[in-house]
């Protein structure tokens, strides 16, 4: 099996995550949405890594790179705009046009990057606010009968 063959499938797969974490997001499954949004950026991450072998002789043009900076993202709105990068890139794949695939599935992995340390940050912050909330409730005073 070739290097785009393999790059179809970890596509493909990671289409059909990223469709359970859409699914998972509209029941409010949280386990369900994590596992996903990590199994879509894993399989993101083995398409470039297919890419970056398919462009071996040709390593300068894998420099173009676009990082974007993504500072506030919404999980359902980072899902769509992932759903919509991954058609592109299908499209791209089909038209044998690999630079632009690339590209596209980069930027889609920045964007499941950025939901996953979302979800990090709000993990590790869980605790500190629950304890902050205990230190808000003022204890309650009973009065005797």
């Amino acid at each position: 099996m070739g290097a785009n063959e393999k790059i179809l499938l970890a596509l493909k797969s990671a289409a059909t995550y990223l469709e359970n974490s859409i699914r998972a997001l509209a029941k409010k499954d949280e386990n369900s949405l994590t596992a996903n949004v990590w199994h879509v950026a894993a399989e993101l991450e083995y398409a470039l890594f297919m890419f970056s072998i398919a462009f071996e002789e040709e390593a300068d043009k894998l420099k173009l790179r676009s990082n974007p900076r993504l500072k506030k993202v919404e999980v359902d709105s980072a899902l769509v705009t992932v759903q919509q990068l991954l058609k592109a890139v299908f499209k791209h794949m089909k038209e044998k046009n690999l630079l632009e695939a690339y590209k596209e599935a980069n930027i889609a992995r920045h964007y499941m990057l950025k939901v996953q340390r979302d979800f990090a940050r709000k993990k590790r912050e869980a605790p500190k606010a629950k304890e902050a909330k205990k230190k808000a409730t003022p204890p309650r005073k009973f009065s005797s009968p």
